[in-house]
This record gives C-alpha cells, structure tokens and sequence, in this order.
C-alpha cells in the first residue's frame, strides 16, 4: 500500500492546500481591484473638486474686479457730484446775473425804473431759490424764538411775550432741512 493509499485525508488535505491559498490569492485580488476602484472613484473626486475650486477661485476673482470697478465708479461720481453740483444752480443765476448788468447798462434810468428793474430782478432770484429748494427763513414779529432757525443778535424790553421775535434784521436760508443760514433777529427780554 502507497503512502497515499493509507492516508486518504492527509493526502486530501495536502490537495486542498494549494486551493485554498489560490482562494485566498483571489480573494486578495478582489480586494486589490476594489481598492484600486475605489482610488480611481477618490482621485476622479478630487479631480472635480479641484475643478470646482479653480471655476469658484476665477468667479472670487472676477467679484472682487467687479466690486473694485464699482468702487471707483462711485468715487468718481461723487467727484463729479462734489464738482459739478451746483452747476444747475449756477446756471439759473446767470439769467439774474445778466438782469442786474442790463439794469446797469441803462445809465439814464429814472428811479421807478430801477425800482422796478430791482423788483423784477428780485422775483427772478427767488424763482431760482425756489426751483433749487432754496427757502428763505423770515419770521414774522411776535412769532416764538426757534434756536434751531434764528440767532438772536440782542434782547430788548418789549411789550410782547418774552422769548418772541421783535424784528428780523436779516433773513435766514435752508436747504431742505439744512439751514445755511439763522435768520438775525432782536427777541423780547
């Protein structure tokens, strides 16, 4: 009897053996082309998010341009504003302008003319005030004393109310709600 004969099982085990390390050689196999899927899967995955953030990195870019270019727009409209603001102002004035140097033209101009060349004159200029928000401050006697709109050059004794306007010496001007000048007036002690 053959060595093989006697030990069926040992010999049987010694046929599996080599299959079970080719078993465990595909299995390792498997295991190496899944990995090698799944590195293929990673690096496709970092290949967009690099795409993604270079397309994110050119779109900051292009943002801040955009941001930097309206910046110097509005810089320079507030320049222009700064310069150039008062020209509409400017020109109305020139109309009350050429008024007063065709009233000084006339040299023989008897005084009901100037008077009323003066008033003509005055109209147009508070048309220009008007049409450029431009309000004059001048209240009226026994009015109340408003700090905020009038200056108070001097008190004197009065028979109206104290704290009230006496007279107005000079009116004030605003500007919407900005007061570019108090009205001067005398107020009651």
């Amino acid at each position: 009897m053959t060595a093989e004969e006697k030990d069926p099982v040992s010999n049987h085990n010694a046929d599996q053996a080599p299959q079970a390390d080719g078993l465990d050689v595909n299995e390792e196999l498997a295991g190496l082309y899944a990995e090698i899927e799944s590195l293929k899967a990673q690096a496709a995955e970092a290949e967009a998010l690099q795409a993604k953030n270079q397309e994110l990195s050119e779109q900051f870019l292009r943002a801040k341009a955009d941001a930097e270019n309206a910046r110097r727009r509005a810089e320079d409209d507030v320049a222009k504003a700064r310069k150039f603001g008062i020209e509409g102002f400017a020109q109305d004035l020139l109309a009350v302008a050429d008024s007063l140097d065709a009233a000084l033209a006339i040299e023989s101009a008897t005084s009901e003319q100037l008077l009323e060349g003066t008033k003509a004159t005055l109209s147009q200029l508070q048309s220009v005030f008007e049409r450029n928000k431009l309000q004059s401050i001048a209240p009226e006697v026994g009015s109340k004393f408003d700090p905020n709109q009038h200056q108070a050059i001097s008190a004197v004794p009065a028979e109206q109310e104290s704290g009230t306007v006496v007279s107005v010496l000079q009116k004030g001007y605003a500007i919407a709600d900005r007061i570019l000048r108090p009205a001067l007036v005398v107020v009651a002690a």
